[in-house]
């Protein structure tokens, strides 16, 4: 399938992980990509092996805290590609802990890079997607900011912040005929689920009504689905992809 000939699409975080999974699937759909991560090698790495596939790809040194980097790395892009039509916040972090036990730092950290950077990013690619008049903002947010999660109140805030930013931007830029929506993972086998203990594993599972973790390719496959020509109508929403986890 090859529905987003001609798009350009930038993805934060896309060196490894949901955001390499979301990368790829965007490129296997005809999509040329702007992957950015903090993480210079690994992100030029990646799109050396995406161009080696014949995916037009070309990799940003990007910090989403890092106001500067973000307006130097959209400018890069536009000078590149001449237009960006996708945008993915994936990019985020997570530093648990109790909320008696949390320190400031580690608050302030997860909801500067998980919320203000979304915040950063959507607003700098705004200015080219409404001269256009057309654009596709995804944000990946989390079960854990609609149900909430012990010893993840940071993490829960700023994925939840995402949902409710996502929407107040989707009503102001729908005239332009651009959409903002967030795709809300639940339990996806990534290196960071895969580290848990066995048990830890086990007893998350059996919350999920599909008895199984889901993997970076059903996250991918709704950015993709909320990125196409069909998903042109639908804007201001949270798509889940927890196997059922929250309904």
């Amino acid at each position: 399938m090859s529905d987003l000939n001609g798009r350009v699409a930038i993805v934060t975080g896309a060196s490894r992980g949901i955001g390499r999974a979301i990368a790829q699937a965007l490129a296997s759909r005809g999509a040329t990509l702007a992957v950015t991560d903090i993480l210079t090698d690994a992100v030029r790495t990646f799109a050396d092996e995406l161009t080696a596939q014949g995916r037009p790809a070309q990799a940003f040194t990007l910090d989403v805290t890092d106001s500067a980097s973000i307006g130097s790395t959209i400018d890069a892009v536009m000078e590149r590609f001449g237009r960006i039509d996708i945008l993915v916040n994936n990019a985020g972090i997570a530093r648990d802990q109790l909320l008696m036990r949390m320190k400031l730092e580690d608050w302030d950290l997860v909801v500067r890079l998980n919320l203000t950077g979304a915040f950063a990013c959507t607003q700098a690619v705004l200015r080219p997607m409404l001269k256009q008049r057309s654009g596709r903002i995804i944000s990946i947010s989390s079960v854990v900011g609609q149900m909430g999660n012990a010893g993840q109140s940071n993490y829960a805030a700023s994925k939840a912040g995402l949902i409710g930013f996502s929407k107040a931007v989707a009503r102001e830029v729908a005239g332009r005929n651009v959409t903002v929506n967030v795709v809300a993972p639940g339990l996806i086998d990534t290196d960071m689920t895969r580290a848990l203990p066995e048990a830890v594993r086990a007893e998350w599972v059996s919350k999920v009504p599909l008895s199984r973790f889901g993997t970076p390719d059903d996250v991918a496959a709704a950015v993709c689905f909320l990125a196409s020509d069909e998903a042109a109508y639908i804007t201001g929403q949270v798509l889940a992809v927890n196997g059922g986890m929250y309904m």
